[in-house]
Parts: structure tokens; C-alpha cells; sequence
């Protein structure tokens, strides 16, 4: 059976925080902790993912430091999950969105990281109740999910059913320090608090494409324009991967019913090719 056993606050001061994955996001979040002072250990396992998001994270520390007036800590690589989870504070779950991969990783971290170890993972659609197959710890696991930083810097944070009430606060608090916007989804959803305003608006851009109705270049302009964003849904999307975008749409398809259309569309017409976006230098922008 699950653990029910109380959480009580670790060290922050000493510890490290751990993240699993240094792609788009992972070097993201690492380097806006980093910048506020925290020493990070990023889980790799594909080493050449190591140098490109240590460059990421070296070349955008000093001006989110200066941004908040903090001394940096310091970033460090592994491909050793022990090595990585066993002495921090906190570890950051950020894999592609994919369930059974979550299971994995949930289920490693929650046998080797200390009991007080708050396990948190980056999911935007998939719900942590979702990744338990695997733990005991359940108390201290739970959805901490962010967005780009360091251009948008909500983190939203959810129960798995089991986490303890008093991790919230705390993580919110620590994450306010950090420089983000911290902000608790009240229930158990699929897709957190904007996840789920933003699913309808990728789904429908990509519903229009689709259908051949405009190309992605005038969503944006359009987009821009009337909600006086800097960025547009495509360009965004571009960002955060197409191959992320999709195991996200597959999730809602699955668990929403959503319009399966969108998803299909865009696998067959970006994903399969290749073209992931902004990683890729080919996407939804050309």
C-alpha cells in the first residue's frame, strides 16, 4: 500500500534540485533555479543533449540573476539517475508526454530519492494520480507544471490525491523566490488551469490548417494582433516542439474526447516528416 507517512520540510539550503530530461523545457527550468541561487543536477541520458542545454543555461543565468538581484548556483550533468535524485530537495519529472515513461521515471525516483523529497512532475496534461503505479511515497508526489520560462513564468501545482496539504505552500513559496508566478489548481484536471484555455486554442489553429483555411504565418499576425501578444499559437507551438504538441493532443483525444483530427493531421503532415519546429528549423511557420 502507498505510504501515508507525514512530509516534513527538507533543506533547501543544502540540497540540490534534480531534473530528469534536459530538452526545451528541462534546460528552461534549470536555468531559472540556477539563476535564483539553487545548485541543479540535470538527468540525461542522451549525452548530446549536455553541451547544448549547458550552453542554454550559461549564456541565459547572468541576466536572469541580475533580473533578480541573486548570486547563481550551479548546473551539473548525469546520466546516473541515483547520482542525480539522492541527496536533493526536490526533483522536477520533465519527459516527453508520454504516461508510460512517467510510470518509469516516478517509480525510480520515488525508490531513490530521500523520503522528504518532493517529487514533482512537468506534465501539462497528463495528471500525476496518473504516474502511480510504481511508488510507495505518494504523499510527496505531485504535478508542478511550467510553462517557457523564462518569458512566462506561471507554474501551476496539483495534487495526486495523496500529497500532502502542506507541500503546496511550501513549493509555492520556493518557487516565488525562484522567480515565477506560482499558482494551485483547486481539483484534479486533465490539463492544469491554462492548459486547458491554450488546448482550445492549439486545437483549433491546427483544425484550420488542417482544413487548408490559412497558413500559419496569418494565424499569428491575426492572433497578435487581436490580443496584443507578442507571440503567436504557431510560433509557440513551433517552440515547445510539434512532437510535444502532439503526445499532448493524443492525452486529450484519449482522456477529453477531444477532436481526434488535429492530432492525426498534425503527425501525418509535421511529426512523421521530422518537422518538429524551432528544434528542427522546420514547422508550422515554414
Amino acid at each position: 500500500m502507498p505510504s501515508t507517512t507525514p512530509w516534513t520540510k527538507p533543506d533547501t539550503t543544502t540540497r540540490p534540485i534534480a531534473i530528469i530530461g534536459a530538452g526545451v523545457m528541462g534546460r528552461r527550468i534549470a536555468m531559472m533555479w540556477v539563476a535564483a541561487g539553487s545548485n541543479v543536477i540535470l538527468c540525461e541520458k542522451q549525452t548530446s543533449n549536455h553541451d547544448p542545454a549547458l550552453e542554454y543555461i550559461n549564456t541565459n543565468v547572468p541576466k536572469q540573476a541580475a533580473k533578480m538581484g541573486t548570486k547563481p548556483g550551479t548546473a551539473k550533468f548525469t546520466t546516473s539517475m541515483k547520482e542525480a535524485v539522492e541527496r536533493t530537495w526536490m526533483v522536477i519529472e520533465c519527459v516527453p508526454e508520454v504516461l508510460e515513461l512517467k510510470i518509469d521515471i516516478l517509480g525510480q525516483v520515488d525508490e531513490l530519492a530521500p523520503p522528504d523529497c518532493i517529487v514533482s512532475t512537468n506534465s501539462s496534461s497528463l495528471r500525476s494520480s496518473q504516474m502511480l503505479a510504481n511508488t510507495k511515497k505518494n504523499y510527496r508526489i505531485c504535478n508542478g507544471h511550467y510553462y517557457m520560462p523564462p518569458e512566462q513564468i506561471y507554474f501551476e501545482v496539483m495534487s495526486c490525491g495523496h500529497t500532502d496539504p502542506d507541500i503546496f505552500p511550501f513549493l509555492m513559496e520556493k518557487a516565488a523566490t525562484a522567480g515565477f508566478k506560482p499558482v494551485h489548481a483547486q481539483k484534479e484536471s486533465t490539463g492544469l488551469v491554462f492548459n486547458r484555455i491554450w488546448a482550445g486554442i492549439k486545437r483549433e489553429c491546427l483544425l484550420a490548417l488542417a482544413d487548408g483555411v490559412t497558413d500559419g504565418p496569418t494565424i499569428d499576425e491575426m492572433f497578435k494582433s487581436w490580443f496584443l501578444a507578442t507571440k503567436g499559437p504557431c510560433q509557440m507551438m513551433d517552440t515547445v516542439g510539434l512532437d510535444t504538441v502532439y503526445n499532448i493532443e493524443v492525452v486529450y483525444s484519449r482522456e477529453l474526447h477531444t477532436n481526434p483530427r488535429a492530432k492525426d493531421w498534425l503527425k501525418t503532415s509535421y511529426v512523421d516528416k521530422g518537422n518538429l519546429g524551432a528544434k528542427t528549423g522546420k514547422g508550422l511557420l515554414g
